[in-house]
């Protein structure tokens, strides 16, 4: 997919209030730690996660995808009026039904002719819902579009450790260490026309590629067992997850410069979804890309499921790491598993 007219206008988003740094979990955990003799530290030294973030216990995602939505609006020269589409593309909402998306739409006072609803594709959910934006506008279907979405760790990894403390089993840990990754944010990605974007950045295009025999690898919901307190649990097979992402991303690298038709030393940096330290090793390793091009905030933010992309590429923009005429990468692979890759001129 290629598009010729669309920008990605501002980003706004908000971290949540409550830090809690991974030796807060183990000292949680020592029990179990000490009933498999597992060494302190193992959680930061496993994932390269120092800390990560919880939102006050009964925060909606709502509140923070509208949060974040108007911080997005303000640094826009693009009123509430003109945006033609709202998606909230978050794992996490507030019900089954309706769409998160319409309270969202409500805090931010979106006309009636403003579609509006829910996108669900594990991390990707963002991304997923940027390319509907663009396509939108890309055919004049919409002038201007917002992507939103709000995560939360604090229920799933209270759950998780609960979980641990009552069965202390190495193969559970296992399972479940990615879930003590988690963390939480908030985060809106404006896409608008190139008429009405006053300091945006040009979306290319990008690809797509899936591999859905592996969709059972990170299972979250009533196919990973039991539920506690009624919050369904989380598990996943890291191993599996790495060694089938890391090859559904190469091949979809070769498809997306291919697709764009970039030079061989492009692109200049890469924002990726925000996994961890081993993750990154290796994604970055396996198709040729310099870390120093890499821009990460894992080891603060944790792992904010649809969030952590787009978070990281505004928080990189901000630091300045990303600037004018960088053509930038952004690398997103989700449970399923699924894998897309955007190019942008900065």
């Amino acid at each position: 997919m290629l598009y010729s007219k669309v920008y990605i206008d501002s980003f706004g988003y908000e971290l949540a209030p409550n830090v809690v740094a991974s030796d807060d979990l183990e000292k949680r955990l020592e029990p179990l730690y000490k009933s498999l003799r597992i060494q302190k530290g193992q959680l930061e030294a496993i994932t390269g996660i120092r800390e990560r973030r919880f939102w006050d216990p009964g925060y909606k995602m709502y509140e923070g995808a509208t949060a974040a939505g108007e911080k997005a609006i303000d640094r826009s020269g693009i009123s509430p009026e003109e945006i033609g589409m709202l998606i909230y593309g978050g794992v996490c909402r507030d019900n089954l039904e309706p769409a998160t998306a319409c309270a969202v739409a409500d805090g931010l006072g979106l006309g009636s002719e403003t579609e509006i609803y829910d996108v669900s594709n594990a991390c990707l959910g963002v991304l997923n819902g940027m390319v509907q934006i663009a396509n939108a506008i890309e055919l004049g279907q919409i002038r201007a579009g917002l992507a939103v979405s709000c995560e939360a760790s604090r229920q799933i990894v209270d759950v998780t450790i609960d979980r641990l403390l009552e069965h202390p089993d190495m193969e559970l840990f296992k399972k479940t260490i990615a879930t003590l990754t988690g963390g939480s944010g908030a985060v809106a990605v404006l896409l608008t026309d190139a008429s009405i974007s006053e300091h945006g950045h040009r979306l290319a295009g990008g690809i797509m590629r899936s591999a859905p025999a592996h969709h059972r690898l990170c299972l979250w919901g009533p196919d990973a067992g039991r539920a506690v307190d009624g919050i369904h649990v989380m598990q996943t097979d890291s191993a599996g997850v790495l060694q089938n992402g890391v090859a559904l991303g190469i091949e979809t690298y070769k498809a997306f410069k291919r697709e764009l038709s970039w030079p061989e030393d492009k692109p200049d940096k890469v924002i990726c979804h925000q996994v961890g330290s081993t993750h990154q090793k290796n994604i970055l390793e396996s198709v040729g890309i310099p870390r120093e091009k890499d821009f990460t905030t894992f080891q603060y933010l944790g792992n904010i499921g649809t969030v952590s992309l787009p978070i990281t590429a505004a928080i990189a923009s901000e630091r300045e790491f990303l600037v004018k005429n960088d053509r930038v990468g952004f690398f997103g692979i989700g449970s399923g598993l699924n894998c897309m890759m955007l190019g942008i001129e900065w």
